[in-house]
């Protein structure tokens, strides 16, 4: 086993920082201030080839692995940055990649490529379902030409800043499936095209994430804009939900070591009392424990991508990597709260915000305890809790 990053890996891990440096925390935090979308950050990542890098080089992009992907995202978020409004677009590649038609693939690839279209918009939850993918509403009829969908959506992060919107609906395969996975079905929707048969509602939240509940009426899709077979969308989902789910274990990493790093630096500096804060074992144990916990996570997200990426299965790595990774950052982002005590909460030293976004991810895109509770039920072979 190789536990060393690649020299390629390093070398993107520092092309992609010095692009982050030219834009700095207090980009992020006017951002955050004003509910802006880095518009200027994510044009400056895609022009660099980073956003396009899982697509393949005959359509454009960089044929990278989903390690060098993780890398990416680990890299925005150490910075202090926030990679959520570039890790949808990298995560949505796996079905269009993985089940796309060759005419799919030539139509979208290379224009999400070089930016001209943007994929960063993904419907699977709904109000009722929750977690329960299975039990979504939405519904896809077949009709002459294709399809016509009904239903609701919610949790749609950068709906309002997408031309491609990965849906997923019931089919009609759905009314009496072989196994309770059948008749799930994914498309690829114009966003632009669906006029007033899409509508999207922002909803408010603590972070700044531009996420929607999305109404859908009366939607046509063309039977083109199917990916894979007709009721075999949940497989496919499942497969985009693992890259997901490793792509924010690794913003979750780079959180974590953003808050050591400025933890560490601060209690050093820090002298309270005629002597360093950094010097009392009540402060810097906790930086440490986090520090070693951040580390075991990153090791698992690299067993897990190393799974992906040779396409073997990895549902439960990535699902550990993902809860592993969330946990570890939140202990680093209350070790760095203590430590900053009262200035912790000043939006000048960033951290309140750091702890912000850190907090989202033991929630989603799965929730802690349902990865938990998975584990006891598929790994450990414990009555189904749920």
């Amino acid at each position: 086993m190789d536990f060393e990053y690649t020299a390629t890996q390093q070398e993107i891990r520092l092309a992609v920082r010095r692009i982050c440096d030219k834009f700095g925390l207090d980009y992020w935090r006017q951002c955050d201030e004003t509910e802006a979308y880095p518009s200027e950050f994510v044009q400056e990542m895609t022009s660099a080839g980073w956003l396009g890098a899982l697509i393949p080089e005959e359509y454009g992009g960089s044929g990278a692995s989903l390690l060098d992907a993780c890398v990416i995202l680990q890299e925005i978020n150490r910075s202090g940055a926030n990679g959520a409004a570039c890790h949808a677009q990298m995560y949505t590649m796996a079905a269009l990649l993985r089940h796309g038609s060759e005419a799919q693939k030539q139509a979208y690839l290379p224009r999400i490529a070089d930016g001209s279209l943007r994929l960063q918009a993904f419907g699977v939850t709904e109000p009722d379902a929750g977690s329960n993918t299975l039990d979504i509403r939405t519904t896809a009829r077949k009709v002459d030409g294709g399809y016509r969908i009904n239903g609701q959506k919610i949790w749609t992060s950068r709906y309002l800043f997408s031309d491609l919107y990965l849906l997923l609906a019931k089919t009609p395969t759905a009314e009496k499936p072989a196994k309770k996975t059948d008749g799930l079905s994914l498309f690829l929707v114009d966003i632009k095209a669906a006029g007033d048969s899409l509508k999207a509602t922002p909803i408010k939240t603590m972070l700044n994430h531009h996420t929607c509940q999305v109404f859908i009426d009366n939607l046509f899709v063309p039977e083109e804009n199917l990916i894979g077979e007709e009721g075999k969308g949940f497989g496919y989902v499942l497969e985009t939900l693992n890259a997901e789910r490793l792509l924010v274990a690794s913003e979750s990493i780079g959180d974590g070591k953003w808050f050591i790093e400025t933890a560490s630096r601060y209690a050093t500096d820090r002298v309270v009392f005629n002597r360093q804060i950094g010097a009392n074992q009540g402060v810097q144990f906790p930086i440490a424990r986090a520090h070693i916990n951040v580390e075991a996570a990153e090791l698992m997200r690299n067993r897990a991508a190393a799974l992906f990426d040779s396409g073997a299965p990895c549902g439960h790595e990535a699902t550990t990597a993902k809860y592993l990774a969330s946990e570890a950052s939140w202990e680093a982002a209350e070790a760095t709260m203590t430590t900053f005590g009262g200035y912790g909460f000043a939006a000048e030293f960033h951290v309140e915000r750091k702890w912000r976004e850190a907090r989202l991810f033991r929630t989603a895109p799965i929730s802690n305890n349902l990865v938990l509770a998975q584990v006891a039920q598929h790994v450990l072979g414990m009555p189904r809790s749920y």
